[in-house]
């Protein structure tokens, strides 16, 4: 693996490090450093851009980088805490997406700031998707809403709740919702409440469900994987892209 340094000047720097195939990039916004990953299959690839979950770019989201290049589609995994900061705590993990979603602004301009570093990659920008998981797939459905330039938004297992005074009307693409049945960190009762907003707002949607399904469902090796809503919902993710995307 080799690590990209690259500032507001646009200086990189690389330095060899595992056998990963993608490379981690420190990029800058406000003058302070964010550590993204970077998967790149070619040139012409579709764009995944992919956000992380409450504990912060991990080897998780990597390997989910790298399912998504053995399907044709470059990656690039934003940082939205911070360089070197990846909670473990859970009130630790509580503090860092707690002050994001207080400051939306901030949340927004770091999603724009991932999205414009892809570019700077060589990422795709006129054929781009954006996914996450939990936190992430909240941070998602806040990019769809502020307007952002994509093809599609997804969301695995994320938070639905539209914040007060935001609205979908500005939403560019379809929503691609993949949610477990059995979430009691996000219940139903929100899910029904964004399906029925995105249909008053005229954005196309799909929204799927997974029976037995928990908050955090895609999480290999922990206790609330769900290894058939998993590939279930990986299955509806790949069609999305196509459909949205073209064949990579």
């Amino acid at each position: 693996m080799k690590k990209v340094l690259i500032g507001i000047a646009l200086t990189t720097a690389f330095a060899s490090q595992s056998a990963l195939a993608g490379e981690h990039v420190v990029y800058e916004l406000d003058g302070q450093p964010y550590e993204g990953y970077w998967a790149k299959v070619n040139n012409t690839a579709p764009l995944v851009l992919l956000v992380h979950d409450w504990d912060g770019l991990t080897e998780y989201e990597e390997k989910r980088a790298e399912m998504l290049n053995s399907m044709g589609y470059n990656v690039f995994a934003v940082d939205l805490f911070g360089q070197d900061v990846r909670p473990t705590k859970v009130e630790d993990k509580r503090q860092h997406t707690g002050a994001l979603y207080k400051d939306r602004m901030k949340l927004q301009a770091l999603m724009n700031a991932g999205l414009e570093q892809a570019g700077k990659l060589g990422g795709n920008l006129d054929n781009t998707v954006v996914m996450g998981y939990c936190f992430g797939g909240a941070a998602t459905l806040e990019a769809a809403r502020a307007g952002m330039n994509a093809r599609g938004f997804v969301t695995f297992h994320g938070g639905l709740q539209t914040p007060e005074g935001q609205n979908y009307t500005q939403t560019k693409a379809p929503i691609l919702v993949l949610h477990g049945t059995a979430d009691s960190a996000i219940p139903m009762s929100q899910f029904a409440e964004l399906a029925v907003e995105l249909e008053q707002s005229g954005v196309p949607h799909e929204m799927i469900t997974y029976s037995g399904a928990p908050h955090a469902f895609t999480v290999f090796g922990s206790d609330r994987y769900r290894e058939d809503a998993d590939k279930k919902s990986w299955q509806a993710f790949s069609e999305f892209l196509v459909t949205t995307t073209g064949k990579p």
